[in-house]
């Protein structure tokens, strides 16, 4: 007991996550339609203590647990926080916008907890094994609540591109890790990442396996010419799982780029250096030039993300401390930001109405001056 209890203490606030969206679970099975808002009231109930715990639970020294494979460390702890903060923010708003709109499940709340789970497992990762769990945890509910609008062809044909890609973008991840372990025989972070370095920069398979984790990163977080999913899966999901898809998750990878890329394969900066420029202009143009010709507010909005993306590599390119900080203050910043784009595209709409269109935010400055000031910052 006494070598179980240090083993699993770094990962407290997953654990009490994980038992309390089990709960939720539970709960929402029983008590029917009647009740639906203790399913939310317990949802937001769960975030608040995890997030709590994970304040609490902030540590001076990296702590490790599950035999090497799970750390939690000041990185992991800012990142768990503000993924739950904008978890709690994104039930708040769908709340509203399920109830308006008739589609209010306790499923989205279910797959929203197992999803933050995942991302937090993700950023905790110490090895390359528990990079993919927490990776897969968190896509897998994302599939499912793109595809809960049962009825709508769209939000099918979305989450079928979504699920395709990603099971594609997923294997190629794992390819790369497999290649990775094969040259190093390790797949723990920290000790690839010493064998890294002493193999240097002249092993291809190595080289190789570097290719397929950064498509995976790359996928994951939208960038050219990974990106096709990113406006079709906007624009087809309902705005509420929109707005969780396009916040919390772009947070979640780019932990796991910190990760992999930094704590496994640091000392390959030069070269994951330079991949990282050619994504980040290809980004930052095709994001920005084709979002000017969008008239779906939505879908304008996934460009973005694209776009912000190439911005964010900026920042891992320099490879240097200050750049990863510069790109973690950029990633969190965004993630408020579209926060609030889609918290007002769901202010706006009403019953059998969504204000997803450029031209329904017409006359918005005339007719409600506080939201068209909201909409502008």
């Amino acid at each position: 007991m006494n070598f179980v209890v240090p083993e699993i203490a770094p990962a407290a606030p997953e654990l009490m996550l994980m038992l309390l969206a089990c709960l939720v679970l539970v709960v929402d099975v029983y008590v029917g339609n009647k009740y639906r808002d203790l399913t939310y009231q317990l949802s937001q109930v769960s975030i608040v203590a995890t997030a709590v715990l994970c304040i609490t639970m902030i540590p001076a020294e990296p702590l490790i647990g599950f035999s090497g494979t799970f750390v939690t460390d000041l990185l992991s702890s800012a990142l768990k926080v503000t993924m739950l903060l904008i978890g709690y923010y994104a039930f708040f708003y769908a709340r509203t916008y399920l109830n308006v709109h008739r589609e209010s499940r306790g499923e989205y709340y279910v797959l929203g907890l197992f999803s933050l789970l995942g991302m937090m497992v993700l950023v905790s990762a110490n090895s390359m094994l528990t990079v993919y769990l927490g990776l897969e945890l968190m896509s897998l509910c994302l599939y499912a609540m793109v595809a809960l609008r049962r009825d709508s062809a769209t939000a099918s044909e979305a989450a079928m591109k979504y699920f395709v890609l990603g099971a594609l973008a997923s294997g190629m991840l794992l390819y790369g890790i497999s290649l990775i372990y094969g040259v190093t025989g390790s797949i723990q972070l920290d000790i690839v990442g010493a064998k890294v370095g002493v193999l240097g920069r002249d092993n291809l398979v190595l080289i190789l396996g570097l290719i397929f984790v950064l498509v995976g990163v790359a996928f994951k977080l939208g960038a050219v010419p990974f990106h096709m999913w990113v406006p079709d899966v906007y624009q087809g999901s309902s705005t509420a799982v929109t707005l969780f898809i396009g916040t919390a998750p772009k947070i979640a990878a780019f932990g796991m780029m910190i990760r992999l890329l930094v704590d496994g394969l640091g000392a390959l900066n030069a070269d994951w250096s330079q991949m990282l420029a050619i994504l980040a202009v290809l980004s930052m143009a095709i994001g920005n030039v084709v979002a000017l010709s969008q008239r779906n507010i939505k879908r304008m909005l996934g460009y973005s993300t694209i776009a912000h993306v190439g911005f964010l590599f900026l920042g891992m390119i320099a490879a240097t401390p200050g750049g990863y900080a510069a790109s973690m203050f950029y990633i969190i910043t965004y993630a408020l930001m579209a926060l609030g784009s889609f918290g007002m595209i769901i202010a706006l709409g009403r019953k059998d109405f969504e204000a997803d269109n450029i031209d329904d935010f017409k006359g918005l400055g005339r007719e409600h001056p506080w939201f068209a000031f909201l909409t502008m910052i």
